[in-house]
């Protein structure tokens, strides 16, 4: 979406709160992944998140109209330092606006870099089998993932460790640099490297994360996955991401399904589609023939004088439509098939079929050849 915010979201450039909520509720519905078919929708899901984000913030919103869309973003890019915590599919994160007002307002670092921040998105396949998409079902999922240290509780050092004021930000958590660019004047604020952005430094750190705060274990889930679902769509696991820094939230766990080819049926959409086999006789005189659907066995009338390669149609008997009323269709492609070998009585019988058709055709030798070149 090259678009600016505002003709992401569909509204004008006097649009009021109210409206800006309503345009973001429509187009988030429109361009979630879980839902969307449309192959761009993530990228498009992660800028109505951003355009709402930022026109529902005063000060962002009044940078963004005098900084005009491609500045603000190379002001984005160039520092967000942290851009994109928690910004995985649909995430939509803006870490790093706290360095670009600093930039472009020429700020001194008054916004704290230390409080709460969203932990990261992590994404796992799941692969399941078209039965279960059809149906919808429960599996376990089994993942490695960061999970908060249990003996610090994510603080990275013991509870009684000693502590000092970090000397190289003097206890802010934050280093600041002055520099002249394209854009004018940039005041840019990073995270303390002596610190990481805590402001003090301890005597010692814990042993089981090593002062990380985090540690990574193995966690089993359960997963509800809907009927209907198709491949490459993603379920979304509130909080089961990484963990947040400094109390805020954890990520989420976006699992990306992958349906394994059955060896029936072919998928469509929504749409499922079948060869099924029959006689010459039964397509000369017709018959009724079962007919095996994910959800059971059905009868399909097959008229006299079918040709090889017809395909009928079953209402109904597809995939369910996701989040929606009613099934797709099941389309049966009819085949032919030509006996290996005939007993007499079946000889005799196709000899004088011929005969009476006119074709003088030495059924030893030839015969079953010119019915499959005929179907």
């Amino acid at each position: 979406m090259s678009e600016d915010f505002y003709s992401a979201l569909g509204v004008s450039r006097d649009a009021d709160e109210d409206e800006i909520k309503r345009a973001y509720r429509k187009k988030a519905a429109e361009y979630h992944p879980d839902v969307s078919d449309d192959p761009d929708a993530e990228e498009k899901f992660k800028t109505v998140q951003k355009a709402k984000e930022v026109l529902l913030d005063d000060e962002k919103r009044q940078m963004y109209d005098q900084m005009g869309h491609d500045r603000f973003e190379e002001a984005d890019k160039r520092g967000a330092t942290d851009a994109g915590r928690g910004g995985g599919m649909g995430g939509g994160g803006m870490g790093g606006m706290n360095d670009i007002f600093e930039q472009f307002f020429g700020g001194g670092g008054s916004r704290s870099r230390n409080g709460p921040r969203q932990g990261s998105d992590l994404k796992t396949r799941l692969r399941i089998d078209l039965e279960d998409a059809y149906e919808g079902v429960t599996k376990q999922l089994t993942i490695t993932r960061p999970e908060r240290c249990p003996d610090c509780d994510g603080a990275g050092h013991p509870p009684d460790a000693d502590s000092r004021t970090c000397s190289a930000c003097n206890g802010q958590g934050q280093q600041t640099t002055v520099q002249q660019t394209p854009l004018g004047r940039v005041q840019q604020t990073q995270t303390c490297s002596q610190c990481g952005g805590e402001g003090t430094i301890y005597s010692e750190t814990c042993s089981t994360c090593r002062g990380d705060g985090q540690v990574r274990n193995e966690a089993t889930l359960q997963v509800e996955v809907p009927g209907g679902i198709r491949s490459g769509q993603t379920l979304r696991m509130d909080g089961e991401g990484a963990p947040g820094e400094n109390g805020g939230p954890n990520g989420d766990l976006l699992v990306e399904i992958q349906i394994e080819e059955h060896e029936l049926f072919e998928r469509d959409g929504d749409d499922l589609r079948l060869r099924h086999p029959i006689s010459f006789p039964q397509a000369v005189f017709g018959d009724t023939v079962e007919i095996e659907t994910l959800d059971g066995s059905v009868e399909m009338d097959v008229p006299a004088g079918t040709q090889s390669g017809e395909t009928f149609r079953l209402r109904g008997k597809g995939m369910p439509r996701l989040r929606r009323r009613g099934h797709g269709d099941l389309y049966v492609q009819v085949r032919i098939v030509t006996p290996d070998s005939l007993n007499d009585e079946q000889r005799e019988a196709l000899e004088a079929f011929a005969e009476a058709g006119g074709e003088e055709i030495d059924v030893e030798k030839g015969f079953f050849e010119k019915l499959k070149r005929s179907f």
